[in-house]
Formats: C-alpha cells, structure tokens, sequence
C-alpha cells in the first residue's frame, strides 16, 4: 500500500507510530512537504526540528527493510511556503496523492474532509490519548521550577515564594537527550488535552503543558538548547491570605482599577487567581487575557490570549463580551497598558499584573503612556506581593493642591495622592513640575521603621541623660509624633517651665513629643518571642506562664494579653490583630514582648 503523509503527523510522530504497523508499504514524502519542515527548522521553531527527528525515524526504517521510501513533487516556491497556512502546501500534498493513487495520511481535521470532497483517498489519525511523562519526572510537590540546559546538570527550584532553594541535580543531559525531551514536549503541546503550543517564533517555543508553562529556546536566540518550566506549587483561596474586611470589600466592590505588583517569583499571579476566583463565586463575570495563557483558575473562567497575536484585537472582543472583571496577566509593553486604560475607561473592572520593586512603581509604569490627570480613574489600588503576601496596599486620589514642600497658593495645580490604604497617610504626590512629571515621597516609604527606631533612639538618649533614670521610654506614633512614657516624678522635668522643654526637644529633632506617665509594673526589656503558626492559629511563646504581656512589632503595641499555663499566648489568624500579626511574621518582622505586672498566681 502507497501512503504520503503531511505535516501534521509527521511533526507529532503519528505517522512513525502507523507506518510501523505497515510493514512493506511504500511512503511517498512529498517535496512540498520536507520543504515546510526544512522552513520551520530553518526559523529555529521547536516543531520543525521535531519533524526533522521523525523524518530521520523514516529513513532509519527504510534501511531496516521495514518500509519503502520514495521522494515526489515539485519544491514549493517561497510565496507558497509563506502562505502555507492558507492552504498551498496542503493542496501540493494532496496532488502527490491524487497523482499515484495513494492514501493520504493526515491529523488536519480540514485536510481529511478537502480529500473526501476531492475524491482522494484519505486517512485520518486520531491524535494520541497519552503518550510517556517527561518533563514531570522532573518535578516533584514542592518544585516550583526546572532549568534544563544541553550538556549541564539540570537546575531546580523548590519551595513557595519567599523560600525558595536552589539545587543542582547530579546528572548531566546531553544535546541529543534534551532534543528528545524538547520533541516530546513539543508533540503533547499539541495533542493533549489543556495543552496548546502558545508561540512558536525564531529560535523561542512557549508551551502550556497543562498547568506548567514550559519555554524551549534554541540558536540563534539562546547560545544553546535550553528548556525552561515553571509550575504553581499551590493554588491558594483569598481567605487563605488573611486579607482584613475593609481590604476584601474594597477588591470586592468598590475598586475598579487594581494593579498586582511584586518581583519575579512574588507570587502575583497566584493572588490573582485567587482573587479571580473570589470575584467569579460572587456571581460575576470574569474573563483573563494572558500570553502565555498559564493562569491556573477554573472552567467558569474563559482565558484569552493574543487574538492573531496582538493583545488590542483581544481587547476588542472583550469589549463585546460584557465582562464584569478582566485579569490583564504580566502587563509589559506600551500596547498592554494601552489597552489596560481602554477597557478600564469602557467600564470594565480591570486586575493588571505588572513587575515592580516597589508599590508606586506600578503606577509609575503608566507615567508617559496616559494622560496623568486620568491615572486615579484607571487605577485606584495598587496590591503589592512581596513572599507570597500581602505587603502593602495603595490608593490613588485625585485634587487640586499646593504640593507638598511649596507654600505659594498660586502654586496649587492638580495632584495625584498615592496614600497608605490602612492608615490614610499620603506617601507620594504625583504632578507636573514645568514640563516635568515627577513623583515626590511625601512620606519615607523605604525603611521607615529603622528611621523611626533611630529617632527613639537620641530621644531616649536625651531623656535619660536630662532626668538620670532608665524609667523612659519613647515609641515613634508615625505623622512626625513621638510618644514618651517616663515615671511621673520625671514628667515635669521633660516638660518644664511652661514647656519650655519639650519645647526645645521637638525645636532639636523636629519631632511633636508627647508626654504620658510610665505604667507601673512594665518591664523596659523586651525579648523575642517563639513563634509558631499552625492550624490558622499563632502560637506566641514567652516562657513564662500566668503573665500579662505586651507584644510590640517595630516598637508598635500590638496585643497584650496573658499567658497560658505553659507560658503560650495563642491568636487566630483569621481576627484582625491575628491578620495583622501573620502578615508581618511572613514579612520576616521580629515580635517581641514585654511582662506588666507580677507573676500571677
């Protein structure tokens, strides 16, 4: 029996798997064909060198007797091979069969049925329900991702955001392995079910391997063959970050413009699945444009990518699906942004996940890109990811102001103030300055802690050294106040005469001082607390039983409570000081405490 196949089950290995079975048969190779896959390995594209590797099984074949192989046709010319998706290669294909009587072996459902209508024998090979694991092997549960480089010891990360180790493995895989683990990957991409093959372009391959996401690079894009894949370890809910109510209503209802930011490996995309999630079980439409699309979230929620591979004709579509929130996946190009604020100003409810060092970085990607006047209405909360959590979250708000550092009312102008959501507090304003755009701090974002430790510190210094007595203590209540507890017989030595004193103090450090009596029985040593978390409970260990004890985070007074019989304070994540507590354990804060009063009995 004479068989020609195409393309489609040469670059999946379909036709090796057939022909074997064919023992004798006679395989024609259409030059229209090898001149598509010459053409598609030329380009440096995964599925040409994996047809290539087929081709070569063939002849193998041949030289064992198995098969007979003959080579027909005419090379198609260059506009043919360009337009090979319209059909032209196809239909030089066909001819080849028509002109020997041959059967046309096939996996194009549209080529089977043009064969039928023209009369030609033909084919059709189901693609494959499963085929051998590979790159699984790879991964075990706590494997976030695998680098795999030709003639190098494969690299693995494992671990969630914020802990991840790195390990090399002792093997060494050689270019011929790799290429066959870049063929496999190649031909699941294209038959499995939730797998597709996302783009294919000179010298770069993405594939959605189910729910890993796997880049093939080659030369002349990579200096080698190398293959990159990267797998959520852990699909989180939104109560599993412990999000306080006023924070959940605002994601909820209320904001329209959000912007998930963090750096690589943060975990943004896996808070914003979560959030996803949330948004769809309240019964609203929810829709994701992704490239690739690797946004592991359930059936309800439709994912989109590129349409013909641009991102503005996605928009367009999306337009007319009438969505109620659309999570805009890894915003990088002008083009992203772009389409972010039409969807936005459409009145679409938009999540974009962009890379940033820091929170008002995010907003500062828009800078240039739009008018600035319209930022608040685009964007009105920035949820910045740092270690898998919840680190900080932003508003922006629109007036009209004298900036802050200026004192001339006719310097008042438009202002964006980008505030602290928690606390209200301005952080930085954004105007224009001349023909400038520029973005001022108004509060110390960076480091602000160890700054205010610093300035309780020469407060103590100076207080101490004024009254002669250890019995003070001073604790920065943010907005340039600083809170200083002293015994009462000190207070009217801090003060002095008419306050002429604390006057002197807050003219030396710049500082409002506020002056308040010492409680009687509080120890000034604190110490660091154990801490354990399990359950969604925390477990604060102070070592002593029957004690009440204060715990501070940054010399902030965040609980007091009293001890357990085995010296064990225990909060439930799930309260607001317990939310508050967990995500500054998370963030690597120290907790400390300190005793009040005696031991009881």
């Amino acid at each position: 029996m004479d068989y020609v196949p195409d393309t489609s089950v040469i670059i999946d290995g379909r036709f090796t798997a057939f022909v074997s079975e064919k023992t004798g048969s006679r395989v024609i190779l259409s030059e229209a064909m090898i001149s598509e896959v010459e053409h598609q390995a030329n380009e440096g594209r995964s599925i040409g060198f994996a047809a290539l590797q087929e081709l070569k099984n063939l002849r193998a074949m041949e030289q064992s007797g198995s098969i007979y192989i003959d080579i027909q046709g005419r090379r198609p010319s260059d506009w043919q091979i360009r337009r090979a998706k319209s059909g032209e290669i196809d239909e030089i294909i066909r001819m080849v069969a028509a002109e020997n009587d041959a059967i046309l072996v096939t996996g194009d459902q549209i080529q089977r049925d043009i064969s039928l209508i023209k009369g030609i024998r033909v084919q059709y090979l189901q693609p494959p329900e499963k085929e051998p694991k590979n790159i699984e092997d790879f991964f075990d549960e706590v494997t976030s991702s695998v680098h795999l480089k030709a003639n190098m010891p494969p690299a693995i990360k494992r671990g969630k955001p914020g802990e991840i180790k790195f390990e090399r493995l002792d093997t060494v895989l050689s270019k011929a392995e790799l290429e066959d683990i870049a063929n496999h990957i190649v031909k699941r991409g294209k038959n499995e079910d939730n797998s597709f093959i996302e783009m294919d372009s000179h010298g770069a391959t993405v594939i959605q391997l189910r729910n890993i996401r796997i880049v093939i690079t080659r030369p002349p894009f990579s200096d080698d063959l190398e293959i990159t894949a990267v797998r959520p370890i852990k699909k989180l809910t939104i109560e599993e970050y412990g999000l306080k109510p006023e924070l959940l209503s605002r994601l909820s209802d209320q904001a329209s413009g959000i912007l998930v930011a963090g750096g690589p490996g943060a975990g943004k995309s896996t808070f914003v699945q979560a959030l996803a999630e949330h948004l769809n079980s309240l019964g609203k439409i929810v829709k994701t444009m992704e490239k690739p699309r690797d946004l592991q979230v359930s059936k309800e929620i439709t994912q989109y990518t590129g349409l013909e591979g641009s991102m503005e004709k996605t928009g367009d579509i999306l337009l007319l699906v009438r969505e109620d929130h659309t999570v805009f996946d890894e915003m990088r190009v002008t083009g992203d942004f772009h389409v972010y604020s039409d969807l936005r100003l459409a009145g679409v409810g938009m999540i974009g996940v962009v890379h940033a060092t820091r929170a008002i970085d995010a907003i500062q990607r828009f800078i240039g890109r739009i008018e600035l006047g319209m930022i608040p209405q685009i964007v009105d909360t920035i949820v910045y990811i740092e270690n898998g959590f919840v680190s900080r979250v932003l508003t922006t708000h629109y007036s009209v102001k004298v900036p802050s550092g200026m004192h001339e009312e006719d310097l008042s102008r438009p202002v964006i103030e980008v505030k602290d959501f928690y606390s209200g507090i301005t952080m930085f304003e954004i105007y224009t300055f001349g023909e400038q755009i520029v973005v001022i701090p108004v509060a110390k974002e960076v480091k602000k802690n160890s700054l205010y430790k610093f300035a309780e510190e020469r407060v103590l210094q100076d207080i101490k050294k004024m009254i002669g007595s250890n019995k003070v203590s001073a604790k920065m209540m943010g907005d340039g106040k600083v809170l200083i507890q002293v015994a009462e017989e000190y207070i009217p030595r801090v003060i002095g005469k008419k306050g002429s004193t604390v006057n002197d103090l807050e003219k030396k450090f710049g500082l409002k001082i506020e002056v308040e009596p010492l409680a009687e029985g509080e120890s000034q040593v604190r110490s660091e607390a154990q801490v354990e978390v399990r359950s969604n409970i925390i477990y604060l260990n102070v070592g002593e039983k029957n004690r009440n004890v204060k715990f501070y985070v940054d010399n902030i007074l965040m609980l007091q409570a009293k001890s357990s019989s085995k010296g064990i304070v225990r909060i439930k994540v799930a309260s607001d000081t317990g939310s508050a507590l967990y995500n500054y354990i998370k963030l690597g804060k120290s907790i400390q405490y300190a005793f009040t009063g005696a031991e009881s009995a």
